[in-house]
């Protein structure tokens, strides 16, 4: 394997569009106003934009090197592939939440307080709860971004790998 596909540019390339892809989506989202929603829907379409892009991404590397691709190789170019798309998305909700729409953080937390109400918390849990939120809201908000991203990507960057990999010791 002296003449190896470069992963780098090809982590570089698909991670940029694969955070492009998920801002676009974002911003779709705002328009519609869809923006505070959280529900199976939009999480299908962001765990099949993920896995997209991790796909497309270690099938160039495959094609690049000559059919061969180890499940290391593969899980490598898929987390690649993620941490970038999420750091840009993360660059993208900072930039989102601090110019375009300012009052996003005030926004969830009455949204979550009428949730908290819904299930029949006291006052003083709803206090506690908002208090939390609000203290904490930016640490939960990027860190579950990234977190969850590179736990989602790491799990379907191996899946991915192990059905696509390929080694030379196979073909013999």
């Amino acid at each position: 394997m002296e003449n190896q596909a470069s992963s780098k540019s090809i982590i570089l390339n698909y991670g940029l569009y694969y955070g492009i892809v998920a801002v676009v989506f974002s911003l779709i989202m705002y328009a519609l106003g869809q923006h505070l929603e959280q529900n199976l829907a939009t999480s299908l379409i962001g765990f099949v934009i993920m896995i997209a892009f991790i796909v497309l991404a270690t099938k160039k590397f495959k094609f690049e090197n000559g059919g061969f691709m180890s499940w290391g190789q593969g899980v490598k170019i898929g987390m690649g592939v993620v941490l970038i798309g999420v750091i840009i998305s993360a660059i993208y909700t900072y930039l989102f939440t601090t110019f375009i729409e300012p009052d996003f953080k005030n926004q969830i937390i009455e949204k979550s307080m009428v949730q908290w109400q819904d299930a029949g918390m006291s006052s003083d849990q709803i206090d506690i709860s908002k208090k939390m939120t609000e203290d904490y809201f930016y640490v939960s908000l990027f860190g579950g971004m990234v977190i969850g991203g590179l736990v989602l990507g790491f799990i379907f960057s191996a899946i991915t790998s192990a059905i696509m990999k390929h080694s030379e010791e196979e073909t013999y």
